[in-house]
């Protein structure tokens, strides 16, 4: 079909049109320059990643361990996948956003030139109408004068009274108008004329040309559009292979880790060679004794002899019990910490709560966003309701529908999580009750933190023994993070013992990090008190933690220069 049979009155209407195909296409070539930038920034940020995590020590310093090798393949491979997306980007700016630009600008020529060729040739027929016009109005004028002056010769003709002369000046006055009016008649039926064959070549032969023109230029636009349609999806497929072969090097790298193989470096990098120590003799200090009564005496019996006929044996010396300490000694310094989980149950109570409130918060506020798009795509779908010529109401229901089953989505994930949080200021309300039952125990001064990092809301009070002893307030958290206590406990070896210290008064212990002693225990004291209240110490048994240092009276050996801290 052709626009200059079928469109020959449309003129402006394909003006329009035109113009609106050059803008979609400028459109189109936007989004392409906005592609592009994407891919530019996401190559340059994963170039930057790389660089980070790159190793900067020299290759001796390197770590030999499998894992890290296949890492740094890993890194290697990510940074070949960046300039693969970065060759993505030049196809596009090149093939794709430059070709539409310099074709854009052919265009916006071209469609000017028909138009303006169209616009002469209306101008031209519109010249033509009012020539025509002009003379048709003129023999109009010319014949309503000759009538005038037929109506007055035919007056004067047969008046008696009127003079032969003036009949005369009449019968020449109306020849004259006649004969005028005959050449504007002839006049006009030459521009008439002349009009009809402009007319017909205007819409039989120049109009029709210029349509088509503009006919074959937008279907020449449309066949470009969908070149650098498939230009767009070339510059993609190109680097398929190779970033399926990054993929590789990847999945490649991950199958190169061998425990194994990391182990026996270990084990190569950090043994020793020597042999582990062997038992340490009896010494017996009783030889140069004598004793007649048998009450009191001193045996010579052999430690093992002892401890079978229920003799006591001496104390151990904790600076060598190591095995028998509370917490495990990890082989690469401190304990790792547990894996994050979906309702934070790895962290404290104090922390979980914190963490699941933020989370509710989050989701309140991504809940609030979908129900405002949610109101505003209603009100939009009444506007286009109430005037159908603004757009399809219907074809806003699938976002409509989407938003909502977002906001359920966000409704169930904020419940769960709001169970989670009730769960967790239960448990620490039933301990704020079994704390509370205690106090005749145990007080804490307001606004003082425990070692498990949440705050009392006892009073100031004295609380008391069993045997009515009145013992000091206890102490702040002198380690206000709940992983600090866990931390320290993990050091690779145990802290060295700098004195010895007697229990005043009875100490439950209930918080995390703390110490359970009675009243007149004996304790190994392994760090002073740093000046926050809370002394660390170290049971007979090996068990370690926190006790109030106004609840012990302390001796330290002169020799002792303090606890060591591990970091």
């Amino acid at each position: 079909m052709s626009w200059g049979t079928e469109l020959w009155d449309q003129f402006d209407n394909l003006d329009k049109h035109t113009q609106w195909g050059i803008d979609f296409l400028e459109r189109y070539a936007k989004f392409v320059k906005e592609r592009l930038d994407v891919e530019q920034n996401y190559a340059k940020q994963l170039r930057n990643l790389v660089k980070k995590y790159c190793p900067k020590r020299s290759k001796d310093e390197e770590p030999r361990f499998t894992s890290c090798l296949s890492f740094y393949s890993i890194l290697n491979e990510l940074n070949d996948y960046a300039g693969q997306r970065e060759v993505v980007a030049e196809e596009m700016a090149h093939k794709v956003y430059g070709e539409l630009m310099r074709y854009s600008q052919d265009l916006k020529a071209e469609r000017k030139h028909h138009l303006q060729e169209g616009r002469k040739a209306q101008q031209y027929l519109d010249h033509c109408w009012k020539q025509m016009d002009n003379s048709k109005r003129k023999f109009e004028r010319e014949c309503k004068e000759a009538e005038k002056s037929q109506i007055s010769y035919d007056r004067l003709d047969n008046d008696i009274n009127a003079t032969k002369s003036e009949v005369e000046k009449a019968k020449a006055q109306f020849y004259l108008r006649t004969h005028m009016a005959d050449e504007s008649k002839n006049e006009y039926a030459a521009q008439l004329q002349t009009f009809n064959a402009e007319q017909w070549k205007h819409y039989n032969n120049a109009i029709p040309h210029i349509f088509k023109n503009l006919q074959d230029m937008d279907e020449r636009r449309t066949v470009k559009l969908g070149e650098t349609y498939r230009s767009f999806a070339e510059a993609e497929r190109r680097v398929i292979p190779i970033v399926s072969k990054c993929l590789e090097g990847m999945v490649s790298a991950a199958k190169a880790v061998d425990e194994r193989r990391d182990s026996s470096i270990v084990i190569e990098s950090f043994k020793s060679g020597f042999e582990p120590p062997g038992d340490f003799p009896f010494e017996d200090f009783s030889q140069n004794l004598s004793r007649t009564g048998s009450d009191g005496t001193i045996s010579n019996t052999p430690k093992g002899d002892r401890e079978r006929d229920g003799a006591p044996g001496p104390r151990p010396d904790p600076k060598h019990n190591t095995s028998r300490t509370k917490n495990k000694l990890w082989l690469f310094g401190k304990k790792p910490k547990a894996p994050s989980v979906e309702d934070f149950s790895h962290l404290p109570p104090e922390q979980r709560r914190k963490r699941l409130q933020q989370r509710i918060d989050e989701l309140s506020k991504e809940l609030q966003k979908e129900m405002d798009q949610r109101d505003a795509l209603n009100k939009m779908k009444d506007v286009y309701e109430k005037n159908p010529q603004m757009g399809d109401p219907s074809s806003l229901q699938p976002k409509i529908s989407e938003t909502i089953c977002n906001m359920e989505k966000l409704r169930s994930e904020i419940h769960k999580n709001e169970t989670w949080l009730s769960e967790v200021e239960g448990k620490q309300s039933s301990r704020g009750d079994r704390r509370h039952s205690a106090d005749n125990h145990h007080h804490t001064p307001q606004g003082r933190e425990s070692p498990e990092g949440s705050y009392t809301d006892d009073t100031s009070q004295e609380h008391h023994t069993p045997h009515h002893r009145s013992g000091p307030p206890q102490p702040g958290n002198p380690n206000p993070d709940p992983h600090e206590f866990d931390d320290e406990f993990d050091d690779d070896d145990p802290l060295p013992v700098i004195g010895h210290c007697k229990a005043l008064y009875s100490f439950d212990g209930q918080n995390e990090g703390t110490l359970v002693m009675a009243e007149d225990e004996v304790l190994y004291i392994i760090e002073e008190d740093k000046g926050d209240g809370w002394t660390r110490a170290r049971k007979q048994s090996g068990e370690e933690g926190y006790v109030p240092t106004s609840y012990v009276e302390i001796t330290l050996e002169k020799n002792s220069k303090g606890a060591v801290t591990y970091i």
